[in-house]
């Protein structure tokens, strides 16, 4: 049973929950060392399949498959009208082979399982590696998959999957568009200056090339992981480095649908909680995570489990408010308190961990210091500040407000200072082409982006979660951050929106007044127009009217917010003037005086 074999023991690199993690990266070796069946053979089952001879069909066949596989061989090839095309054939009486590997399969590892004594039956994956087995059997199922994924990930532009050529697709035969693209361990090799190909050396600059490269697929690969796991559901269920590929486009392209892993949105949820509780090192929150996903079987004592998670994870260090470690190292413990304690690992949860941890793995041969909690932790924090759903608000809730509804300010200061590095919630930022922030989550540039992220978001249609979270909260605690050294620089771009809100209304009124003002050359910049939406809109003015109705109950913090407002709003009048006097110079005496436009420092 060698061919069912070689499918085992892939298949089993994917699940370390149940053979352990030191045979899980032994048995991974096995990718991409198939041996192929002779080309004639494959040739005839194509013409079985498609009913007519191979040059009836494709002008182009390669006498050697590009790819082997357990249950078949790709070949590259060209069809009559030009398009490149991968075709892929089953290997020959491949069905009651499985069949009868599988049956000798189960009775094996019953015995093991007498033998070992362990409390899981091990049987029960022979019975979902055949039902898995048996869809791979029929390539329509697989075209159907590959279909289906394509369409659930079409909306992400720098993900890539291969369409599928109905017309010449079958049981056994399934042919897909040719995709182009570098395999990551040609990357890998590309990057160390290894040979590739008979290519026999590289010049730095190619080698640094390759290791751009390679981290931007790394970043793609994480975050096409956490896309499949957070949003559509779509796991692709063989995430091995062979079945990706790197584009000249800089699109991360999938390969290999034979199986897919669908999630339902309370498991979806509860993942992502798990990850925002194993970040903020709430562990009785992350046990009760794992709990919704039905990990931990029932009679476990929950508390064991809650301080050995703690014992295990609580030693790691953080830097910006995001865990400082190997990602492979987070994962080797969760492994060993699985083991432990029997959970019942769900196939998404161990595909999505080994995805990671095999992305980590490709990363650190281009850069030592590369971390996944790193990459993947801003889309986390996107999902939590976009998504409008009650699961995900709950999740946003637990973490950033307490018991009496008070701001957690670190934690959500945390949270704002990530998502400012995310480019699509940049582009809130800087809005109208202009150009985004390269920030990291600390600085005081970092600090200055989530005062402009926090502007830009509250009134924005993405802004609906912030919004409720703010109604949600308790207002004093509102008001004493408002107040507080902490917020210094959401104040400055609090105080420069308003400025920008005057010296609009300012401009308007000197336009008024003065005959043909339009030819005077005075114009109100784009940006006014965005900023004049926060005095507008409702929505913001029933937020600051609530947090002004708790404030009232404490006196003393009433006196300090109207002190801090009467400040912020002179010191805005007093930039709208400075500009509406540089505007006035710069038309009458702009010939005559130079008045260089400066920054003015705004300091309460």
């Amino acid at each position: 049973m060698p061919l069912l074999t070689d499918a085992v023991g892939q298949s089993l690199s994917t699940r370390p929950d149940i053979i352990g993690p030191e045979i899980s990266k032994a048995l991974s070796g096995l990718h991409d060392q198939i041996p192929p069946f002779p080309r004639d053979v494959a040739m005839k089952i194509i013409e079985e399949e498609l009913g007519s001879p191979v040059e009836a069909f494709f002008c182009y066949m390669s006498k050697e498959p590009v790819a082997a596989a357990s249950f078949g061989q790709v070949y590259r090839g060209v069809t009559l009208d030009g398009s490149n095309v991968a075709v892929k054939v089953q290997r020959p009486n491949l069905h009651h082979v499985v069949v009868r590997d599988i049956y000798i399969l189960r009775i094996a590892l019953g015995l093991v399982q007498k033998i070992a004594k362990r409390k899981s039956d091990p049987r029960l994956y022979a019975d979902e590696l055949g039902r898995g087995l048996s869809g791979e059997l029929d390539y329509t199922l697989e075209a159907a998959n590959a279909s289906e994924f394509l369409e659930a990930h079409s909306s992400y532009s720098f993900i890539r999957v291969p369409k599928v050529l109905l017309h010449l697709s079958r049981k056994r035969v399934l042919t897909m568009e040719w995709m182009v693209g570098e395999n990551p361990s040609d990357l890998i090799s590309a990057s160390s200056g290894d040979s590739v190909a008979h290519v026999s050396g590289y010049s730095e600059r190619q080698q640094n090339d390759a290791k751009r490269r390679l981290l931007d697929l790394v970043n793609k690969g994480v975050e096409a992981s956490l896309v499949q796991l957070l949003d559509t559901g779509l796991l692709h269920a063989d995430p091995h480095p062979g079945n990706v590929r790197y584009t000249s486009s800089g699109q991360i392209g999938f390969l290999d649908f034979g199986l897919l892993c669908r999630m339902e949105k309370k498991h979806q949820y509860a993942m992502l909680a798990s990850i925002v509780h194993i970040v903020n090192g709430d562990w009785p929150s992350l046990v009760h995570a794992l709990t919704e996903m039905d990990i931990i079987r029932p009679g476990t004592s929950i508390q064991r489990v809650t301080m050995d998670l703690e014992y295990a994870l609580g030693e790691v260090e953080f830097k910006d408010g995001i865990p400082d470690v190997k990602f492979s190292k987070v994962l080797g413990k969760i492994w060993s308190i699985a083991l432990k304690y029997h959970f019942r690992m769900p196939p998404y949860y161990t595909l999505v961990l080994r995805s990671l941890a095999s992305l980590e793995g490709l990363a650190i041969a281009a850069d030592k210091n590369f971390k996944t909690f790193e990459a993947a932790y801003p889309y986390v924090v996107q999902k939590l500040l976009t998504d409008n759903s009650p699961a995900t608000r709950r999740i946003l809730h637990s973490v950033v407000l307490n018991r009496r509804k008070e701001f957690q300010w670190q934690k959500l200061s945390l949270f704002l200072r990530v998502g400012a590095t995310r480019k699509s919630l940049q582009q809130l930022v800087a809005p109208n082409g202009e150009a985004s922030l390269n920030c990291s989550p600390g600085g005081v540039n970092g600090a200055v982006d989530v005062a402009n992220l926090v502007l830009r978001l509250l009134p924005s249609k993405d802004g609906v979660v912030l919004r409720r979270l703010l109604m949600t909260a308790d207002g004093a605690s509102l008001i004493r951050m408002m107040i507080s050294k902490e917020a210094i620089f959401f104040r400055q771009q609090l105080c420069k929106a308003i400025a920008d809100l005057l010296y609009k209304w300012m401009l308007e009124g000197i336009i008024a007044m003065i005959q043909h003002g339009s030819q005077l050359g005075l114009r109100i910049a784009p940006n006014n127009r965005d900023l004049s939406l926060h005095s507008r809109d409702r929505r913001l003015k029933v937020i600051f009217f609530k947090a002004l109705d708790s404030v009232r109950r404490d006196p003393v913090l009433t006196v300090r917010f109207c002190w801090v407002s009467f400040i912020m709003f002179m010191a805005a009048s007093a930039l709208a003037c400075h500009r509406i006097v540089v505007s006035l110079s710069e038309i009458y005496l702009g010939p005559v005086v130079s008045l260089p436009s400066k920054q003015v420092a705004i300091s309460f």
